[in-house]
């Protein structure tokens, strides 16, 4: 009886994750139709169904419907087959179960550990790490993309300049002498914008998956299926190494060619994760605090008004965050129980 009943769960999870897989293989899809915001909006979700296989029913699970969704696009992509899985599988799915295995790595707690800890507690896998290896994971696609454009760059800042001037031309912005935009200002304007691209290109895949991890695990988290406990966000801490990896990304990306391209898709990843670091400082000295909401509503909207002025003091916080450990200076109250 307890062998059919394994059996039983195993051949629901197995029909779950071809299920889950077969939705992320049609999302991706749909994203290479329609409004360009829309396709962005549909390809940074595509990995959500393989986490939700990934962390409600195993690794194995995700696995199978990461290698269900190349078959599907194998299938119904016709010559290009073999490309279109191979870029679900490279983007999405392997991402999707690297984060799934280790959102669920776990060890016992040894007794030197355990100190106040029950006899069968257990150390589950940094959420600070798991930020890490997701900027790695988006910085790493995010210059080989890059790198692949840069052989077609002419064509590129080309259509840049056209949209620009679409854009800027029934607007009232000036140049800098006060009359109106020339070619040359739009030609400027373009080569910033392309420069930015990895950047930009990262930080967008990152917070995609960022943002299908954390939504998958909330889902899972309601639903009682989630293997591990929810993690103090506010707590998150990064490992010994990832300012020496900023500042060396930072110096990479004043370099020319395939190098300055990783340095600058790196740039963005980890800046953006020192965002969140800040972040995560600022919600935990505020615990406690009458004026939490305030601080809190009042930094996001400045991100969302300003967001490349206001990030910058924020990804500070967090950077400085490593050596000054204003954390543990604070000592707040314990984390929420939601």
């Amino acid at each position: 009886r307890a062998f059919r009943g394994t059996a039983r769960l195993m051949t629901n999870a197995v029909l779950i994750a071809l299920v889950l897989g077969l939705i992320a293989a049609l999302t991706f899809v749909s994203a290479t139709t329609g409004p360009l915001p829309v396709r962005l909006i549909l390809f940074l979700i595509t990995p959500l169904p393989l986490l939700l296989a990934g962390l409600g029913w195993g690794v194995r699970a995700g696995l199978i419907a990461g290698v269900a969704g190349a078959a599907l696009l194998l299938v119904l992509s016709g010559a290009q087959g073999t490309v279109v899985a191979g870029v679900f599988l490279l983007s999405q799915a392997i991402p999707a179960a690297v984060l799934a295995y280790l959102a669920l790595l776990n060890r016992p707690v040894t007794a030197d550990e355990r100190q106040a800890a029950p006899a069968d507690a257990r150390e589950w896998y940094p959420a600070g790490r798991l930020v890490v290896w997701t900027a790695i994971m988006a910085a790493v696609p995010a210059s080989l993309w890059n790198f692949l454009a840069d052989s077609r760059s002419d064509e590129l800042k080309k259509q840049l300049e056209a949209a620009l001037t679409t854009a800027l031309s029934g607007g009232n912005i000036g140049s800098a002498t006060g009359g109106p935009l020339t070619p040359e200002d739009i030609a400027k304007i373009s080569a910033v914008i392309y420069a930015a691209l990895p950047s930009g290109t990262a930080i967008a895949w990152m917070s995609g998956l960022l943002l299908t991890l954390w939504l998958a695990g909330r889902i899972m988290r309601s639903s009682g299926q989630l293997a591990r406990p929810w993690p103090d966000l506010a707590a998150l801490e990064f490992p010994n190494g990832t300012t020496l990896a900023f500042l060396a990304a930072i110096l990479m990306s004043f370099l020319e060619g395939p190098a300055g391209l990783a340095g600058r898709a790196f740039f963005g990843a980890l800046f953006f994760a020192y965002v969140l670091l800040g972040l995560a400082v600022v919600h935990y000295a505020t615990r406690g605090s009458a004026w939490r909401p305030f601080i809190l509503w009042g930094l996001y909207a400045a991100l969302f008004i300003a967001s490349g002025y206001a990030a910058i003091p924020v990804a500070l916080i967090g950077l400085s965050d490593s050596f000054m450990h204003y954390r543990r200076r604070f000592g707040g109250p314990p984390a929420p129980s939601t």
